[in-house]
């Protein structure tokens, strides 16, 4: 038998059974899978330092080396697990390659939340002896829960559509068919694989094999979460998924007032939601926050002249706060995966454990301008981290919301203090409350670093922001 693919790769996620199905293709005759093999973190496992001869740096400075080594071994069909945060300049590569067989591993998006949530509490991400389980209970939160279907949801219609537009189809399976040998049989069929399984891998074991709402500590808000989640956006095989646009889980709404704000990352959105609080005279955490489409559209029919509104800040105080709250900092809120992969593969000169009394001004300049370069690179498809919305440019993020309805106002932080109360008397609110300015997340704030060489650089990375909002050269007081 030929096969008539030249490689293979598997689409998939954190926790839905993509070690289990790598371990059974791994089983057969003629079939190799190197793990994650452009996960940005590392190549292949955590312990490994190259696949193929090809170390981590050769594949981040050239990922397409490495896939040609996978695909180019005499007598075996390799391939690798892909998930929707790795190299994003691999996703090009690979989908426009009909000669790449696409395996797309799919599972019930609660089951996977749940499971990744116990594995991080317990730290166990594989189960081979089941006397060495680590049992523990997840906190669901409906918000995040959403954000989480909604990452699944986007990437899963990426595939789907760019299959399309190129003529080629994808083999699909569920978690549950992983446990089916005819169905792993099924597969190395379609690979062209002449090999087949008697049986089954059984060296990994389920870790959470109880029933889902025996493995949260909160049943009662898993129940109404879904029960408020449109069905057939949760439930529906790739093949079916609505093309789905802006992170509407993200969308804030005020408790009583009409009123309809729309974030953009790395902006001033606690400040905000906290302005938006005190007009209702309720706490910060009973605003609506964590809505699908279905709820968006059913919050602005029962809310006639409703006003939505999303705030811009200056890039160069954006990017800076960016880089204290997620990079700088190595505690809570720090983005760690990528923190540590800038301070090994980047060299961006990070304390290692967060900034401390001798971490100096100068310290500071050279870590945010280092940022700076990877930024730069990371926008431009030129690195494997993914390109994160929190340093993704604002007019990007503010052309995404006009699929489901572009925001009534765009507000800019520095006049936050006069466009609010106009906001307020517009959907009949007399009384406004002050709206306080965001604090420096650092241990120094952008006017102790800022010259014209980092505006220069900040410039030459948003230029389209500058550009479409009017922005100036940053000042020192127009957050």
């Amino acid at each position: 038998m030929t096969s008539p693919f030249d490689y293979f790769i598997i689409f998939a996620e954190m926790r839905t059974g993509s070690n289990f199905l790598e371990t059974n293709l791994n089983a057969l005759e003629g079939v190799a899978c190197y793990g994650e093999a452009f996960n940005p973190s590392f190549i292949g496992y955590p312990n490994r330092t190259e696949i193929l001869g090809v170390s981590q740096d050769e594949r981040e400075a050239a990922p397409v080396e490495l896939i040609d080594r996978i695909r180019s071994q005499p007598g075996v069909l390799g391939g690798f697990r892909y998930f929707h945060d790795h190299d994003p300049r691999v996703l090009d590569l690979v989908l426009d390659d009909p000669r790449c067989a696409k395996i797309v591993l799919t599972r019930n998006p609660l089951e996977s939340y749940v499971s990744l949530k116990i594995a991080r509490q317990t730290g166990q991400w594989k189960l081979a002896n089941v006397k060495r389980r680590r049992e523990a209970q997840a906190e669901f939160d409906a918000a995040e829960f959403a954000e989480h279907v909604e990452a699944l949801q986007r990437f899963q219609v990426t595939l789907l559509n760019r299959l399309q537009k190129s003529g080629q189809t994808a083999f699909y399976v569920d978690y549950e068919d992983l446990q089916s040998v005819d169905v792993m049989n099924g597969l190395a069929q379609w690979l062209g694989v002449p090999a087949r399984l008697a049986e089954l891998d059984d060296s990994l074991k389920r870790q959470n094999p109880a029933p889902i709402l025996a493995k949260v500590s909160n049943p009662d808000d898993v129940a109404l979460a879904i029960a408020e989640m449109d069905p057939f956006n949760l439930t529906r095989t790739p093949n079916f998924e609505p093309r789905r646009g802006p992170a509407v889980p993200g969308y804030i709404a005020a408790a009583k007032a009409p009123l309809l704000y729309l974030p953009v990352r790395g902006g001033p959105e606690a400040e905000v939601a906290a302005w938006m609080a005190a007009l209702d005279g309720v706490a910060p955490d009973e605003l609506l926050g964590g809505m699908n489409q279905k709820q968006l559209r059913q919050w602005k029919a029962g809310n006639k002249g409703f006003r939505s509104f999303t705030v811009v800040r200056h890039p160069a105080q954006r990017i800076h706060e960016v880089f204290c709250r997620r990079i700088l900092n190595a505690a809570e809120g720090s983005y760690r995966g990528i923190r540590e992969t800038l301070r090994r593969r980047f060299k961006v000169p990070l304390p290692k454990d967060g900034p401390d009394a001798t971490y100096s001004r100068e310290d500071h300049r050279a870590a945010f301008e280092a940022f700076l370069a990877f930024v730069k690179s990371n926008l431009a498809g030129q690195t494997s981290v993914r390109m994160d919305a929190e340093w993704g440019s604002q007019s990007q993020a503010i052309s995404g919301f006009a699929e489901l309805g572009a925001p009534d106002l765009i507000l800019r932080e520095e006049d936050l203090g006069q466009d609010l109360p106009d906001l307020a008397q517009r959907v009949g609110q007399s009384y406004s409350p002050m709206f306080s300015v965001a604090v420096d997340a650092g241990p120094y704030g952008l006017a102790d670093i800022h010259d014209d060489t980092l505006e220069k650089a900040i410039a030459s990375i948003y230029q389209r922001d500058y550009l479409i909002f009017g922005f100036g050269p940053w000042q020192g007081g127009n957050r």
